[in-house]
């Protein structure tokens, strides 16, 4: 008596991830569509030698910047370029599954989580301070130009008191905050003027001896990598001194007006009522004013 026995290969063995949990850490400036998790570290494995479907899932938020290769190659690569500012750190979950979405046979699943964390990298150039942002996602920060002005022909020996205040500027990359130094790279006409390389203060050389105004281009530049540098606007406006104050000839005043005045009549002297009533000051920096 022969007998035959076929044994039927049942499913009934679960998909299995080497790790269930794997993390991954990610430059911010990583190329789109470079890997960020090999397939070899999330091919699952099947007792039961079934074809393995995936699917990935991301946290809210963070959707569109990681992607498998294929609903058969779990391959983690890069789909849209990382910003440091808008996250940090997200989780991805892996699924695996032992027959395609919509089969109507028993289907066996797995999960893995990947954990990313972003490390930030020096992608911005100098901010000068104050600015403000031009965009929503405060990537882009303008600064207003720096204004203080000087007396003609007398040099000051204390850094110069600049509007809105001292010239500062910050990486943005926060995280890195490169050293940052100063240089004046146009505007210095006869080299009156110097800025500290480490403080950004600026004081005089010598004094001013004509009444033009300067203008100042100053720049900031990381020590790291000298093609991170913003440049930035001082304007000099040079004055005469003022060593006095001005004053009223007279302290008191007193005038005269009519009844019923149409507006913006005059009010003239009191006792001379054919003589406008005059208001002056003077300056003994400018007697001939």
């Amino acid at each position: 008596l022969e007998i035959l026995v076929t044994v039927l290969n049942m499913n009934d063995n679960s998909p299995e991830f080497k790790q269930t949990n794997l993390t991954r850490a990610v430059p911010e400036d990583t190329k789109v569509n470079a890997t960020i998790v090999a397939r070899e570290d999330l091919s699952a494995s099947d007792g039961d030698l079934d074809t393995i479907f995936y699917e990935l899932i991301t946290v809210l938020g963070t959707e569109g910047y990681f992607a498998i290769k294929g609903v058969n190659n779990p391959e983690i690569y890069l789909q849209k370029a990382l910003d440091y500012e808008k996250f940090n750190v997200t989780t991805l979950v892996l699924n695996a599954r032992d027959r395609p979405v919509g089969s109507a046979d028993v289907i066996n699943t797995a999960t893995t989580t990947i954990n990313i964390f972003i490390e930030q990298a020096d992608t911005k150039s100098p901010w000068f301070l104050p600015c403000n942002f031009m965009n929503a996602d405060k990537s882009i920060c303008i600064s207003s130009p720096y204004t203080g002005r000087v007396n003609i022909t007398e040099m000051s020996t204390e850094p110069l008191i600049l509007e809105p205040g001292p010239i500062y500027a910050i990486d943005p990359d926060r995280t890195l905050n490169e050293k940052i130094v100063y240089s004046i790279v146009g505007g210095n006409t006869d080299n009156v003027f110097s800025v500290d390389a480490d403080t950004g203060n600026l004081t005089m050389n010598k004094a001013v001896t004509s009444p033009d105004s300067y203008l100042l281009q100053v720049m900031a530049t990381q020590v790291n990598n000298i093609q991170k540098y913003s440049i930035a606007t001082v304007e000099i406006k040079v004055i005469n001194k003022s060593d006095y104050a001005p004053y009223f000839e007279t302290k008191i005043y007193n005038g005269m007006v009519f009844v019923d005045l149409a507006p913006r009549s005059f009010v003239f002297q009191a006792g001379d009522p054919s003589s406008p009533l005059m208001i002056t000051a003077v300056d003994a920096d400018f007697p001939n004013v």
